[in-house]
């Protein structure tokens, strides 16, 4: 059963680091995913969207904070919901000052992993960024040379990937690659393996 809360990742980190906003209720605890019933046969609607959690709904109480919650574990400070101010408001309008000062909890977070990530030289920075700014250059005159060059990329990518993965496989113990990378190990040990092209499970 899907849960359609709305969540962030970041193009590097992607799941590892992978944010939402989180209900905290009165009591300090998190509260369980809301069910509604959809009113077609047995199919029942799971959400844990920080806007339901408004004392409204049967089987569902009243959020008494939020705060930014991210898959690593991390989480943010407490933001008060102050439902005298609130009333019978539709929360998600109510509460989107501290819905979104979650999110820059959150952005916040993963600054702080990318800068605890093994550091990249600065020629290799520079290198990536103006080959970015050159393909993009390009795509504007020759589409199909961009693409071409996109290929080239990724054929020259996966042949330094292989040999990269390789060699770090035994470089390091997983929780320290799994540092280096801001990932976590079960998502370094996949990466790892998908450059490798070998089996992560037969490792």
């Amino acid at each position: 059963m899907a849960d359609d809360r709305e969540t962030w990742t970041t193009d590097e980190f992607g799941a590892s680091h992978e944010g939402w906003v989180g209900v905290l209720l009165a009591d300090g605890t998190v509260p369980a995913p809301a069910f509604f019933d959809t009113g077609s046969g047995p199919d029942v609607h799971q959400t844990s969207h920080w806007s339901v959690y408004d004392g409204h709904f049967p089987h569902v109480p009243r959020a008494a904070a939020l705060r930014g919650v991210c898959w690593c574990g991390w989480t943010g400070p407490d933001h008060g919901l102050d439902w005298s101010a609130i009333g019978g408001h539709d929360l998600e309008d109510a509460a989107g000052e501290e819905a979104d000062a979650c999110c820059r909890d959150w952005d916040a977070h993963t600054c702080a992993v990318e800068a605890a990530t093994i550091p990249l030289p600065e020629t290799i920075t520079h290198l990536l960024n103006q080959l970015e700014a050159e393909i993009g250059r390009l795509g504007k005159s020759s589409p199909l040379a961009a693409v071409r060059a996109v290929r080239r990329l990724e054929i020259t990518a996966g042949g330094a990937g292989y040999r990269a993965a390789r060699s770090a496989r035994h470089d390091a113990t997983p929780a320290q690659a799994a540092a280096a990378l801001g990932l976590t190990e079960a998502a370094t040990r996949r990466e790892l393996a998908r450059l490798g092209r070998w089996d992560p499970y037969r490792a």
